[in-house]
């Protein structure tokens, strides 16, 4: 049997993901902090724990060593654009240099038991920052413009380094993507969690920063299933993961109301300049052609299906 370490897996990415390994019959372990006990009762049980810390080089090495995975998922690390400008140097070394240390780690193991091991990183379309193209793809030029694509961006470049070396390793460039499992810390689920609670006469107002910012959003599900098509690919590549379309906040939050069966809602909604970043990457939009012409992947939900699915959980979840 196969088996697969996973960074994360207490994320929206991580629980997806494990659920899909798990379907196909691949044993899974995860890396897991030992203070996040309340966490880890959201994993399931079939899922063997490591305990560890992205701040600790040597833990994330026994990890590797006590797993000896055939494939290494890393998704975790600091995942909030906004808090790497609350807390850059902590973004930097969890979301950087702890990669360094789990490909070193990986490629380790490799050369020690002769086994060969995979690696895929979790990269983020904010590696592009101000792009100089849209839409972006592979090619496009790196140029971060927040502390999150700045470490995102050094740990896409050491997973090029460790490629060279011999390591299967290889990235998803994700692009926004979002399901009702999105913590409500993301502007998508404060959303449609603010949309749900103004439907159900618990909240009269939304209180959102810039609403003009264009972001490419697909369904998490389809973006995991990604990743699972790239450890599995022939050979190791970067691959852009997105729908092609971009949408504004603006858009977003339309559809938020729509789908909770709320037309007139601009009244509802006012700007609060605390939520406006420093800077902010301009148009976000993918060209995902390499992946669906390589290994045939594709998005399945439209932008308005993501929004409604998540608006209709919220408003479960209030109901019950």
């Amino acid at each position: 049997m196969s088996s697969a370490l996973i960074t994360g897996i207490t994320g929206q990415d991580g629980s997806y993901l494990a659920e899909q390994l798990h379907s196909r019959g691949i044993d899974v372990h995860a890396l897991v902090r030992a203070e996040s006990s309340a966490q880890e009762q959201s994993v399931a049980e079939w899922v063997t724990l490591h305990e560890g810390d992205l701040l600790s080089p040597e833990s994330l090495r026994r990890a590797v060593v006590d797993s000896a995975p055939d494939y290494v998922f890393n998704l975790a690390g600091i995942s909030s654009v906004a808090q790497s400008w609350k807390e850059p140097e902590l973004t930097s070394r969890v979301t950087g240099l702890a990669v360094g240390s789990m490909l070193e780690a990986a490629w380790t193991l490799q050369e020690s038991s002769g086994k060969p091991v995979r690696f895929v990183q979790a990269s983020s379309s904010e590696i592009f920052g101000a792009a100089v193209e849209v839409p972006q793809n592979e090619s496009t030029p790196i140029h971060p413009v927040s502390p999150y694509g700045a470490a995102k961006a050094y740990a896409h470049h050491l997973v090029g380094v460790y490629r060279s070396r011999g390591l299967f390793a290889a990235t998803g460039i994700l692009y926004n993507h979002e399901s009702p499992r999105r913590p409500e810390a993301f502007v998508t689920r404060k959303i449609t969690a603010g949309v749900a609670q103004i439907a159900a006469g618990t909240s009269s107002e939304l209180l959102l920063g810039n609403l003009d910012a264009q972001r490419d959003w697909g369904w998490a599900p389809d973006y995991v299933d990604a990743l699972v098509r790239i450890v599995e690919a022939d050979v190791a590549d970067d691959f852009v993961i997105a729908t092609g379309e971009s949408h504004t906040v603006r858009e977003f939050v339309g559809a938020a109301f729509t789908a909770a069966g709320i037309t007139d809602w601009q009244h509802l909604v006012a700007v609060d300049e605390r939520f406006n970043r420093p800077v902010d990457a301009p148009l976000m939009r993918g060209d995902s052609t390499k992946i669906r012409e390589t290994l045939g992947w594709k998005p399945t939900k439209r932008f308005d299906e993501i929004v409604s699915a998540m608006v209709n959980h919220d408003l479960e979840l209030l109901s019950s």
